[in-house]
Parts: structure tokens; C-alpha cells; sequence
């Protein structure tokens, strides 16, 4: 005998139903169901009772109202041990609910469709995703079944725990890339443009003409936008789309952050290097003997910033790491490539943009870097800040410290800070960036963010610290405030007039400093 004693039944997407009607047939289960569900499970056989009868209330505004009901959701959120609950249950003759198959309006599919706005709104599920988080809620009790492949888990018939937990977590990412696909189209400009992306190609094609590629919008929504690409150069356009929504010129741009900044700070290093960017500067930077160690220490840097980020990693995607992934929001991944787990783990995330580029793990540089001025444009040789130790100064600390181990970590921060928009501060470990402060309008306050950064998410940290700086400290205030945080070594590349003042301080206070002499400004 199943466990399965009352069923709420309401689904758009009517596939394996004849699964789901034999175990409700077979079980004697009681079911309550809507509309199309209602007729189509009466079709084969099992006897429905309509969800108006236990609402006391018909189907209205098109079916826009019909299970936001108390008389649905307390059979959904009663807890079981809940003496208050079962008693109200009772009173008004309501029975809680064991198993609920529901999946929601499939407004995805239908969003890209030649609609008017006001029908594409009407595919906007609100009773759906009520009912499912409802019902996620009450896991230690309810089987929640959002996808119709899973429905051959009913020959069990009893369940435990850790299975409906697990339903109920699937569920809860349903809902996540659900609002995510409507927020999406609320913030576009244009609803029908779409980036031809050629998804069983190594290549994405672009137009032959000189119009350039039309994407969605540009950096705000109502900004129109295209990409240019020269497809006989290398670059993103090469990459494959493994899956996701089309790319964003904001994707874009923070994808071409992330490669780069990968190939500058893996120069030269042996270890795998994951590096996650978000609104174009590096928000985490890990290293590590295998990739997983890394992309865990890229991920954890800074894990409030690491939200809504591309990720850039120097080699295979295994299972491991894509579980790893799976954990958090991440709007795109690259990697040269993914193992087949990898991309059936991630797969379970729609919207997640996935990238296979096999020349990310050579290390691409451009060969040149364009910015636009007023009137024209401005082009210069790419920054790559590889090999510049044998020009490093000594000026302050015992140079026997310096350890090789310690030569690595001072070079990794510096190719970190040479990565994050100026003024620009790096606080390092010997394998991850820990606190990172950029774009400020004054190096002290770019002192005092990454700092800040390093003693909220890292406050036990306890390997030696490094803080780089990508140009001089004008004025020795900053080395002060540094000198209260732990920080061992300071490399920063000098030129200032205040350096002997600067120097002087790093003295006083015991601090080790390193000028490199060679600027990474980044604007």
C-alpha cells in the first residue's frame, strides 16, 4: 500500500499522464484537479473531484483564480505535528494533501511566439508557482512532482524524506529559472530579437554584411545594440553555446573581462585558475592543483559579489564542479570544455549560458585594445603583465623572507589587481583573491573596500597576506591603514614624490614592500 492517500493535480504539460493515472487508479487515491487536468485524468479512468468543491468557489477571470484558495492551501502548508493545524484541518473538513503533481504555464515557449503583450502576460503562472512553493514548504510530508520524468518514482510508493526534500529542492529551481525567464522579458526592450547563435556549430555565424549581430538591447533596456566580429580573428564569436539564454551585450562584455583577466593571471602559473567577474572586474580569483579546488576558492572569495557573475575556468568541467555551480546563480560559464555529466547536471539549469571555447585554455590575448573617445578611437598594446620580477625593488622588510612561495603569491597579486579597474587594491592569499577594491575616485577608499571586503568574508584567515596596488600611494595615509589588518607585503610600483614618506611608514610599521616599478592602470 502507498502512502499517497490525497493528490492535487494540475499541469500544463500533460506528458507520461497515463503514468501518474495508473498509480492513482491502483492506489485508490483521492484527487482533486482543474480544468484540462480534470478532463484528461477522467479520460483515463480516475475519478476527480474539482478543485470548486473543495474551494466552495468557481473557476474565474479565464481561470486566472481557481486554487488561490485557503481551502487548497491549508491542505498544503498543515504541518503534520502540529496538534493547532490538524484541528483547523478538522473544523473545516479539509484533507491535507500527500502528493501534488503540478507544473506550470509553459510561458517560455510561448513568449517567443508572434503574441501581443497581453496574451503573452496571460501565460504568467500565479496559482502554479503558489502551489508548488507551498507545497516545497511542506516536504517532510508531501511528494512534490514538478517534472513528468519523474513520475516513475510512484512505483515505489512509499517515500521518504530525503526523496521528497530532493523533489521539493528541483522544485524550488523550477520556480527560480521560472521568474527568472519573466523578469528577463519584462526588462526588454524588444521581444522578438534574438542573437543567432548556431548551437550544433563550433561557430557562431555572423551577418555577412557589415550591419553587425542584433542583440536585445545594450547596457540598459532601452539602449539598441549590436556586436560586431571579425570571424577571421579568434574570439567569443568562436565559442560554442552548449545552452542558456542568448547572450546580453553586458554578457559579453563581462565574458571578454573574464578571459582575459583568466589568461593574464594563469600566465606562467602551473595551477588551474577559476575567475568569476561581475560588472567587468574580477570579484573572484582561486587557484589550485585541480579545477574543483580552484572554482570552490573563486566561488567563495567574495560570495556575496559572486551572485549574477561569469565564470571563467582553465580547464574541463567535470561533475563535481558543475554540482558546485549548481549551488548558487551564475548568468554564464566558459570553459574549453565540459565533461557529459557536467552537462547534464547544469542542463537542469535552463537559463545558465554555457560556453565551450577550447582557446581559453591556451591563454587568449588581443592583440590590441580599442577604446572609444569622443570623435574617434583609441588603440594600444594589450596589458599582459607577465615576467616582471627581475625589475621588482626591495625596500622595506627582510628580503630573506621572501620565499619563493611568497614570489608566487606577490606575482599572483599583481596580475589580480592589474585585472580590476583602477585605482585598483588586491588583498591575496596564496591561492585566492580575499578582499578586491576597485574604481574608486581615491586609493584610500580603495584601501579600505578590499580591506573591508577580506575582514567580512575571510575575518580567520590565516596564511600570509599580500595587498598590491595597481599604481603608487600617493601619500603614506593608505600604508597606515593597512598596517591594522594583518598584511605581511605590500607591492605597489612607485613613482611618487611621497614615495620616501611612503616607504618610511611601511618601515615603522614592519611591513615588507616591493616596488615593481610598472603602472596596471585599467580604465
Amino acid at each position: 500500500m502507498s502512502d499517497i492517500k490525497t493528490a492535487l493535480v494540475s499541469l500544463s504539460d500533460k506528458t507520461h499522464l497515463d503514468v501518474l493515472a495508473n498509480f492513482l487508479v491502483q492506489e485508490k487515491v483521492k484527487v482533486f484537479s482543474t480544468g484540462g487536468t480534470l478532463m484528461a485524468l477522467k479520460e483515463l479512468g480516475v475519478e476527480v473531484t474539482p478543485v470548486d468543491s473543495l474551494t466552495g468557489f468557481p473557476e474565474v477571470m479565464d481561470g486566472r483564480v481557481k486554487t488561490l484558495h485557503p481551502h487548497v492551501h491549508m491542505g498544503l502548508l498543515a504541518r503534520q505535528d502540529h496538534a493547532d493545524d490538524q484541528k483547523l484541518l478538522e473544523k473545516h473538513g479539509i484533507e491535507p494533501f500527500d502528493l501534488v503533481a503540478v507544473n506550470l504555464y509553459p510561458f517560455e515557449e510561448h513568449v517567443s511566439k508572434n503574441l501581443s503583450e497581453d496574451e503573452k502576460v496571460e501565460f504568467i503562472d500565479v496559482g502554479g508557482p503558489s502551489m508548488v512553493r507551498a507545497a516545497a514548504k511542506s516536504f517532510k510530508r508531501i511528494l512534490l512532482l514538478t517534472d513528468p520524468e519523474d513520475y516513475s518514482i510512484l512505483d515505489q510508493k512509499t517515500f521518504s524524506v530525503d526523496q521528497r526534500r530532493h523533489f521539493s529542492g528541483k522544485a524550488f529551481k523550477l520556480l527560480a529559472d521560472y521568474n527568472s525567464a519573466i523578469a528577463d522579458w519584462m526588462l526588454k526592450k524588444s521581444l522578438t530579437d534574438k542573437l543567432p547563435i548556431q548551437k550544433d556549430s563550433n561557430k557562431m555565424e555572423a551577418l555577412e554584411s557589415s550591419d553587425g549581430v542584433e542583440l536585445r538591447y545594450g547596457e540598459n533596456p532601452h539602449q539598441s545594440s549590436k556586436w560586431f566580429f571579425d570571424k577571421n580573428n579568434e574570439g567569443l564569436h568562436q565559442a560554442k553555446i552548449l545552452q542558456g539564454k542568448e547572450l546580453s551585450f553586458n554578457n559579453l562584455v563581462d565574458l571578454t573581462a573574464a578571459v582575459e583577466s583568466l589568461a593574464v593571471i594563469q600566465d606562467g602559473r602551473n595551477k588551474k585558475t577559476v575567475v568569476s567577474v561581475k560588472h567587468n572586474n574580477p570579484c573572484g580569483v582561486g587557484q589550485g592543483q585541480d579545477i574543483f579546488t580552484a572554482l570552490k576558492l573563486s566561488l567563495s572569495a567574495d560570495p556575496m559579489s559572486v551572485f549574477g557573475s561569469v565564470v571563467a575556468c582553465s580547464d574541463e568541467l567535470g561533475a563535481e564542479e558543475a554540482l558546485e555551480i549548481s549551488k548558487i546563480f551564475i548568468e554564464c560559464v566558459i570553459a574549453p570544455s565540459f565533461s557529459k555529466d557536467a552537462k547534464e547536471i547544469l542542463s537542469r539549469k535552463k537559463n545558465l549560458r554555457l560556453l565551450e571555447w577550447p582557446k581559453i585554455k591556451e591563454g587568449f590575448y588581443p592583440k590590441e585594445d580599442f577604446k572609444r573617445v569622443s570623435g574617434g578611437v583609441l588603440k594600444q598594446d594589450f596589458d599582459r603583465v607577465s615576467d616582471e620580477q627581475k625589475e621588482w625593488s626591495f625596500v622595506s622588510g627582510n628580503q630573506s623572507d621572501f620565499t619563493k612561495d611568497l614570489k608566487m603569491q606577490c606575482d599572483f597579486a599583481n596580475k589580480i589587481v592589474a585585472r580590476l579597474k583602477s585605482n585598483a587594491i588586491a588583498v591575496v592569499g596564496p591561492e585566492m583573491s580575499l578582499g578586491l577594491g576597485m574604481g574608486q575616485v581615491n586609493r584610500v577608499d580603495s584601501v579600505k573596500l578590499s580591506l573591508e571586503r577580506m575582514k567580512s568574508f575571510h575575518p580567520n584567515y590565516k596564511k600570509n597576506l599580500v595587498l598590491a596596488s595597481d599604481a603608487f600611494f600617493p601619500f603614506p595615509d593608505s600604508i597606515e591603514i593597512i598596517a591594522n589588518f594583518g598584511v605581511k607585503w605590500i607591492l605597489q610600483p612607485g613613482g611618487s614624490v611621497k614615495d620616501q614618506e611612503v616607504i618610511a611608514k611601511a618601515k615603522e610599521k614592519g611591513l615588507g614592500m616591493i616596488l615593481t616599478g610598472k603602472r596596471h592602470f585599467l580604465h
